[in-house]
């Protein structure tokens, strides 16, 4: 029984611009890939703080729920005391 062959990477080492007769194009597809992304660069001694973007988004939202909250609720009424006895 003879075993099946492992095809070869078909990938060369290098390649030249008339391996690719349509041409080359910087970044083609760089506003498909980063429309749906947002970005942000953080400063390095925030991003030692979080291991992963995990945790960036929980802090971030920890943030965010309580100050949605606090806006989603309805400001109490002042009521006057009146008049006050002298």
């Amino acid at each position: 029984m003879s075993k099946a062959r492992i095809p070869r990477d078909t990938l060369r080492a290098e390649y030249k611009r008339s391996d690719f007769p349509a041409g080359l194009v910087r970044g083609k597809y760089a506003k498909r890939a980063s429309a749906g992304t947002n970005m942000v660069r953080l400063d390095p001694e925030i991003a030692e703080a979080f291991p992963t973007s995990k945790a960036v988004n929980d802090a971030l939202a920890g943030l965010i729920r309580p100050s949605a909250a606090e806006r989603s609720r309805p400001k109490p009424v002042e009521r006057s005391r009146g008049k006050t006895a002298r």
